[in-house]
């Protein structure tokens, strides 16, 4: 039996959805109906919306964005193993490891401190530079690390305020129950706490898919460099575009993803 709150409820949101389909619906028609009236549509049309060129290109650049998908797929476990060191080092109680409070904490303000793009140029041109032997002049190597230590950073802080949400009652009765700190950390702190920040966590991951483009600035032939050749070679625009369409196919149905973990972390709360 429906109450009259709850049909107030129902009635209110099927009012907003009508409201939001209506007002979409107008801006769609107006972009549709407005933007080809431009002066310059028909060149940006050329130059952006080539049907052939995307067709043409589509293949090549899906399979470059594969060299994308390897970095990310190594990076990954790289950025969590070290973000969770970070962030126990910054947390660690016991006087002994003062200096490795103090190591977490300029870690962390340099490594966000410093635009991404400006730590690949650094490490990706710096370390190579030293005229190491190959494979250790390898952009894809300096490159995933320049990757790892940023993120890792950000990693880093989101652990560790899980970390901190822990209520210390939790760690109190686990040690009245005989644990170590160690053990405490291990079997009660992290298992909530990992928990509680998996949804900031998938955000992070689903940035750092993106950011994997930005290697192609020191030399991997990934997504973007590729799109680049194709737009020098055809004197078009269009690849760069083909590029925005493989990574909304891969980043949306991520981003969806983390929304829905984060909004079931919050009922879950409430």
């Amino acid at each position: 039996m429906v109450n009259r709150r709850q049909a107030y409820e129902a009635h209110q949101r099927r009012r907003s959805l009508s409201i939001a389909g209506v007002s979409t619906a107008l801006v769609l028609v107006a972009m549709i109906l407005l933007v080809p009236l431009a002066p310059g549509w028909q060149a940006v049309k050329a130059s952006f919306f080539d049907a052939s060129v995307f067709v043409d290109t589509f293949p090549t650049l899906l399979q470059a964005f594969m060299i994308d998908v390897m970095i990310f797929a190594w990076s990954v476990p790289l950025i969590l193993g070290l973000g969770l060191a970070i962030a126990l080092a910054r947390g660690a109680r016991a006087p002994a490891f003062f200096p490795l409070r103090i190591f977490g904490a300029i870690y962390v303000d340099v490594f966000r401190g410093v635009p991404v793009i400006l730590t690949i140029y650094l490490i990706g041109f710096g370390i190579p530079g030293l005229g190491l032997p190959r494979p250790w002049n390898s952009p894809y190597i300096w490159g995933t690390v320049a990757l790892v230590l940023t993120y890792s950073a950000y990693v880093a802080e989101v652990l560790r305020s899980g970390i901190e949400s822990v209520h210390a009652s939790q760690r109190n009765a686990a040690i009245c129950l005989g644990l170590s700190e160690r053990d405490t950390m291990r079997y009660v702190v992290l298992p909530q706490a990992i928990r509680r920040v998996v949804p900031a966590n998938m955000n992070m991951l689903v940035a750092l898919q993106k950011d994997v483009a930005l290697l192609s600035f020191i030399g991997p032939v990934e997504i973007l460099r590729q799109a680049g050749i194709y737009k020098s070679l055809l004197a078009n625009f269009t690849p760069y575009l083909v590029a925005a369409v493989i990574f909304l196919m891969v980043t949306v149905p991520a981003t969806r993803y983390a929304d829905y973990l984060l909004n079931r972390d919050r009922n879950a709360r409430s």
